[in-house]
């Protein structure tokens, strides 16, 4: 059974939590809107600010809000409403309101029953506010009587889910910014931060374990040592510098002889243009394409709380920047395909780490 969606250029928004998933796209009538009052235009917003609206109707409007996402065309955010009353709150606030079927409790419970009932190795699901639904999709790997299972799961769950399948396979890129090596293994650095006063770096707990020595290149001198690696669950871990003193720009290397700044880091927004450094495939661009992912890459390594892309990567790359203008937004986890092909992709979401850590960026 094979579902297919399209989408135009909309951006949904993700904060934390709840306000992680208010979304979809079509101005709310009411049934009596020719002797109504006009909504009020909504505001013209970047999607940075779009975000930070959204986390805030997502608090104000607690169940009544279903997800958000960015209109980048229109640049205005458009909140995903169950009844009128929330919609003209969210008219008043300067957004674009749309009522929908599902409520995030509605989308919350559709998650737990996949997770109860569906844990696949090569599978993934991520809210997506533009349909209104969880997208579940299988990788390659997914057949036979796995297959049938999860495509069972998916119908029972009649409108709050639909299921695609993907020509890759869902793996960490083991093997975004600058390399970094241990032993026989490589992976790309996230972000530069600084920790009680310190400088460390960011990049994908699954590249290697705490105690861990890191260093520039293959058998350089360690630069580095972890101190903190979480993974499965999450995706992040931290790298002291043994060198205090050491230079540790908040920046991205754009690999043209050039880099990004960093001033600080920012929550995704589903549709938010984003870029990704890594070592191995450097950089590429793309956009959001799902929040809260969950990714089940196999042998009981399950990561939660996932942004989705549609950027490229490949072994590598893990660990390495994705980031918005000046904001960084996450560190590389895994995906399927590859730079020449295309592929999904899955990133932690930076803000986490930082929080986890105590960390400040930029």
């Amino acid at each position: 059974m094979k579902h297919r969606r399209t989408s135009g250029r909309r951006i949904a928004v993700t904060g934390t939590a709840a306000a992680a998933l208010i979304a979809a796209g079509v101005t709310f009538q009411t049934a009596n809107a020719a002797d109504a009052d006009p909504a009020p235009a909504p505001d013209t917003l970047s999607a940075k600010a779009a975000g930070e609206l959204a986390s805030e109707l997502g608090a104000r409007l607690d169940g009544d809000a279903a997800g958000a996402y960015y209109d980048a065309d229109a640049r205005t955010l458009v909140v995903n409403v169950l009844d009128k009353a929330a919609a003209d709150t969210v008219a008043a606030a300067g957004g674009r309101a749309r009522v929908v079927e599902n409520s995030l409790a509605e989308l919350r419970a559709a998650r737990t029953t996949l997770t109860d009932r569906a844990s696949i190795g090569g599978t993934s699901w991520a809210t997506d506010p533009v349909s209104n639904k969880i997208v579940v999709t299988a990788d390659r790997t997914v057949d036979g009587t796995a297959l049938a299972k999860l495509e069972k799961v998916v119908a029972s769950l009649g409108g709050r889910a639909e299921l695609n399948r993907t020509k890759g396979e869902f793996k960490p890129l083991v093997s975004g910014g600058d390399a970094i090596h241990t032993g026989g293994g490589r992976c790309s650095l996230g972000f530069n931060v600084v920790k009680d006063g310190a400088p460390h770096f960011i990049t994908a707990g699954h590249c290697g374990q705490a105690g861990s020595t890191w260093a520039a290149s293959q058998g350089g001198t360690p630069v580095g040592t972890m101190t903190d690696s979480r993974f499965p669950g999450s995706d992040f871990a931290l790298v002291k510098y043994d060198d205090a003193g050491a230079s540790a720009p908040s920046e991205v290397n754009l690999y043209n002889g050039s880099a990004q700044n960093i001033t600080g880091a920012a929550e995704a927004t589903v549709g938010m243009e984003v870029t990704r450094s890594g070592s191995t495939t450097q950089v590429h661009g793309g956009t959001v394409t799902g929040l809260d992912a969950t990714v089940n890459y196999g042998g009981g390594d399950i990561v939660e709380g996932l942004i989705q892309t549609n950027v490229c990567a490949e072994p590598g790359d893990s660990g390495g920047s994705l980031f918005s203008g000046s904001s960084a937004v996450g560190l590389t986890s895994g995906g399927s395909g590859n730079c020449s092909s295309g592929g999904t992709t899955f990133f932690q979401p930076v803000t986490e780490a930082l929080s986890a850590y105590g960390a400040t960026i930029g």
